[in-house]
């Protein structure tokens, strides 16, 4: 992107002189000769860098600094002082000035400001335009996921939904598949009636049956009162059982006849309960394999599958990852009273490069932790975890010493497009450049290729 600059001060000489060095740079440069001027320019010109003169006849640089700061988060202001107002610029620092330089000015000094400015300035547009995209159109029932893997899934779930038919959901751990069974349930015509859930493997056997299916009361020792179980209680609406892998073959008898016949009994009980109640399951578990080992019965297994739908692990869609990157810090910046505008393209590229074992739940885990740590508003690789820190490194491109910076440049963008499959928007992400740029470049490499090629069969 070419961004565009406003350089404010009431001496000329200064003025067209750092119009002419940025726009020497390449960048857009709009100037004004006073404060008043410049403030109307700041709030209305859609500017990414506001230069500013401290010392102005009427409106000054706090003011516009103010202003600014107040009216356009995440435009940086650069202000400009005398060697005698010193002070005053530290004070500016204090009330949000990106930095500040004294004249006579080091142009030197001022171009690597501005471009450190700017490179935040293009963070804080990429981290909110992912905000807008998680908020938009990229997610589904509560999913988050723009993948070509979760579209499927999605495709699958508006299927199944109407449907009465049992639902199979497989996965690793963590990969949101309690999240695939409500969107299920609330695209159903049973919405409005019993949605219950039963994590299977966090009770003990012995509480399990009485659990899904109630008992009489003087079942067993401790059975004070009758109790209604979970199947009984979402008749008309949906049961979501978790971990079905875990339950052994007497309770699977039970729940295999509650999916043929509609009906059970209550543990210790003698009548049939009748029930209308859709069975959603999910595992991580291989229930092929623990059907051909004998420890899952295979004609429950091809009851509950009548639908299958599996939820692939989170380093299989990686393109997913910058939408739940967005989605997390917004919650947790707000469960924690704290602003988050940016990630640097360190801790960007480690949160892209690591392969989350722990999939979506471990990233969430990771990025409450790193909202918690972070001492300022961005996000940098030092807040992250350690495993997640050496995955940065791990992914490093090795440059010698004396490379030129044109080839340098050329390098490293080729490398990291090539290790995400030649995606462009992630690779432009992950570099902290915009996208425009990231084409221009490549069509300057190609370019440049081409040249040489005619160059060499001459």
């Amino acid at each position: 992107m070419k961004f565009k600059i406003l350089v404010i001060d009431d001496e000329k000489n200064i003025r067209e002189g750092l119009q002419m060095a940025l726009e020497d740079e390449g960048y857009e440069v709009l100037t004004a000769e006073d404060g008043a001027d410049g403030l109307h320019k700041a709030l209305s010109e859609m500017v990414d860098l506001v230069i500013t003169d401290l010392r102005m006849p009427g409106i000054g640089g706090q003011e516009i600094l103010r202003r600014v700061t107040s009216e356009t988060p995440g435009v940086p202001v650069i202000v400009l002082t005398g060697h005698g107002t010193v002070e005053t610029a530290v004070e500016a620092m204090r009330m949000g000035a990106y930095d500040f330089l004294t004249k006579p000015l080091d142009l030197d000094r001022l171009s690597l400001l501005v471009k450190r400015a700017l490179q935040n300035r293009e963070l804080v547009l990429q981290h909110r335009e992912l905000v807008e995209q998680m908020q938009s159109d990229k997610t589904f029932e509560h999913i988050i996921g723009k993948s070509a893997a979760m579209e499927h899934v999605f495709e699958m779930i508006r299927k199944v939904a109407p449907s009465r038919a049992s639902v199979l959901i497989t996965g690793e751990s963590g990969v949101g598949k309690e999240l695939i069974a409500s969107a299920i349930h609330n695209l159903s015509p049973r919405k409005n009636n019993s949605y219950i859930k039963v994590h299977c493997a966090a009770l003990a056997e012995s509480l399990l049956e009485s659990e899904l299916f109630g008992h009489e009361k003087g079942a067993y020792t401790g059975a004070v009162s009758q109790k209604r179980g979970r199947f009984e209680l979402a008749d008309g609406g949906t049961i979501f059982l978790d971990e079905i892998g875990e339950i052994n073959q007497s309770l699977q008898i039970k729940i295999l006849r509650v999916l043929q016949e509609k009906q059970f009994e209550r543990v210790g009980g003698e009548k049939s309960i009748t029930v209308d109640t859709r069975l959603i399951t999910a595992t991580n578990r291989d229930l092929e394999k623990e059907v051909a080992a004998g420890t899952f019965r295979s004609d429950l297994y091809y009851r509950l599958n009548v639908v299958h739908i599996h939820v692939p692990p989170l380093r299989e869609r990686k393109e997913d990852i910058p939408l739940l990157i967005a989605a997390f810090i917004k919650e947790f910046m707000e469960e924690n009273a704290k602003k988050i505008t940016a990630i640097e393209p360190k801790a960007r590229a480690a949160l892209y490069a690591y392969d989350w074992p722990g999939n979506i739940r471990q990233l969430r885990n990771c990025l409450e932790s790193a909202v918690v740590m972070s001492s300022d508003d961005t996000i940098r690789l030092s807040d992250l975890p350690e495993p997640v820190r050496e995955a940065e490194q791990n992914s490093s491109i090795r440059i010698q010493i004396g490379t030129p910076l044109a080839e340098a440049e050329r390098h490293i963008i080729m490398e990291t497009l090539a290790a995400y499959n030649g995606n462009k928007s992630k690779t432009a992400d992950i570099l902290g450049i915009g996208r425009k740029t990231l084409h221009r470049k490549l069509d300057e490499f190609a370019a440049h290729a081409t040249d040489a090629t005619d160059s060499s069969a001459e």
